[in-house]
């Protein structure tokens, strides 16, 4: 039973992170797109709207259409099915499986925006100065939470260099 509601709760993980999400991408497209970007915490945070129709930090974005579709669409989705297909298989629990389903609520979502938009919503960007981070989502976020908890989960906390 403990391990039902282990990935029930992984599951409400996954609806919740892709519903805040899309609901911040449909914020941003209403608030920010065309709009001047906007600036809080002594210019700490900034909000301002990017359609990135490549990768990370828009890596790609240049290839022909056809080949991004295979990239960042296909390759992608293919990627979630088997991580899934492992967690299953494995019968993965606690900080695997949430980083996991963050993992796939990250993908998912810009998932969901490729297939609909044939680019993905960015619009937060952090940073001090002129050290600052390029712009991203909440989807973005969630990949990242989720690969570093795999990582650590997979690893035992040790990971080696030789």
């Amino acid at each position: 039973m403990k391990s039902l509601s282990t990935w029930l709760l992984a599951l409400l993980l996954v609806a919740s992170t892709i519903g805040c999400d899309r609901a911040t991408k449909h914020l941003a497209a209403i608030n920010l797109d065309g709009a001047p970007a906007q600036s809080f915490l002594a210019d700490t945070v900034r909000l301002q709207f990017a359609e990135n129709t490549g990768g990370f930090l828009s890596v790609g974005a240049t290839l022909p259409a056809p080949v991004r579709l295979v990239v960042f669409t296909l390759a992608p989705a293919l990627v979630l099915i088997a991580s899934i297909v492992m967690a299953v298989r494995d019968r993965w629990t606690g900080p695997a499986l949430f980083g996991l389903a963050l993992f796939l609520a990250g993908g998912a979502s810009n998932l969901i925006d490729r297939a609909t938009r044939g680019s993905v919503i960015d619009f937060m960007n952090v940073g001090v100065g002129p050290l600052r981070t390029g712009i991203f989502n909440v989807a973005d976020v969630a990949v990242l939470i989720g690969v570093a908890l795999l990582v650590v989960a997979r690893t035992g906390g040790r990971l080696r260099y030789d």
